[in-house]
């Protein structure tokens, strides 16, 4: 069930998975996606786990507030927003569950706005896992064929973005695992339906752009914190996992092989763990 919070100035659509007395867990999607690419079953999987889950949709995306009155961004303008304002956003959505302080698990963007939120608002993290991203856009450019992905004008009608979203995945995805290719385009039908607004993806890109490198202030955060990252993903290359532990004081680097720029199901069991690990050892679990 969909619940909304007025947050930093905006609403911010929300569901939660598991019971009000775990320990309290808080998935950040990355750029154009919305709650439901957290999927379902990894969001129980983590709740089986202990954890009281809560999925979110991030500004410009989904069923939260999207700044249509900024239009499309242009080249040398300035972004309608910031990777920090995306984390106050986050820490204002904790506010309002009650929560003093989270684990937060963030994935690519929303790996990029975890890590923001863990220097901006250290009292709200207990634990930071951060997914497929990096501490900056220098710090792992995208291969050529996904940089093509990254740029592509967005396709027209459905059916087109369904096609434009199965050839992307080609690209990006996970190349040592097979697609569950009525499961990914159901999916992306589910998304469209909900919410199709690539003016409001070109503004979350615009604020990754427009947002400085997070090396130097990530060598301040002090909680204990997981990095995942595939050894096959072209969008944003191992290299942005491998500096972001590194930026990050007793980081764990887990690399999973013949991961791409997703997270394919065969992997949901293993990243759950891990995750549950850092949650459960944590001296400040809640």
């Amino acid at each position: 069930m969909i619940s909304r919070a007025s947050v930093n100035g905006i609403e911010l659509a929300y569901e939660s998975f598991g019971s009000p007395d775990g320990r309290p867990l808080l998935l950040i999607m990355g750029l154009g996606a919305q709650l439901i690419h957290w999927d379902d079953e990894f969001c129980s999987l983590l709740a089986e786990q202990g954890h009281h889950v809560v999925r979110f949709d991030n500004r410009d995306a989904g069923l939260s507030t999207h700044l249509h009155a900024e239009g499309v961004p242009l080249p040398g303008t300035p972004s309608a927003y910031l990777l920090d304002d995306m984390a106050d956003d986050a820490a204002g959505l904790m506010e309002v569950l009650g929560w003093p302080a989270a684990h937060v698990v963030g994935a690519s963007m929303g790996g990029m706005i975890a890590q923001t939120l863990a220097f901006r608002h250290p009292e709200r993290v207990l634990t930071l896992t951060s997914i497929m991203s990096t501490t900056g856009p220098s710090a792992a450019p995208p291969t050529e064929a996904a940089g093509a992905v990254l740029f592509a004008p967005p396709a027209g009608d459905r059916e087109a973005v369904l096609a434009q979203a199965l050839a992307n995945r080609a690209v990006i995805g996970s190349p040592g695992f097979e697609l569950d290719r009525e499961r990914f385009l159901r999916l992306a039908a589910l998304a469209y339906d909900r919410c199709h607004d690539p003016a409001g993806t070109a503004r979350q890109f615009a604020a990754i752009m427009a947002s400085p490198d997070r090396t130097e202030p990530l060598g301040g955060v002090d909680v204990p914190t997981l990095v995942i990252h595939g050894d096959a993903d072209p969008l944003v290359p191992l290299a942005g996992g491998q500096a972001t532990a590194a930026a990050i004081r007793g980081a764990e680097l887990l690399v999973l092989p013949g991961m791409g720029h997703d997270l394919p199901q065969p992997l949901w069991p293993e990243i759950a763990d891990s995750i549950t690990k850092l949650t459960s050892n944590s001296a400040g679990k809640a």
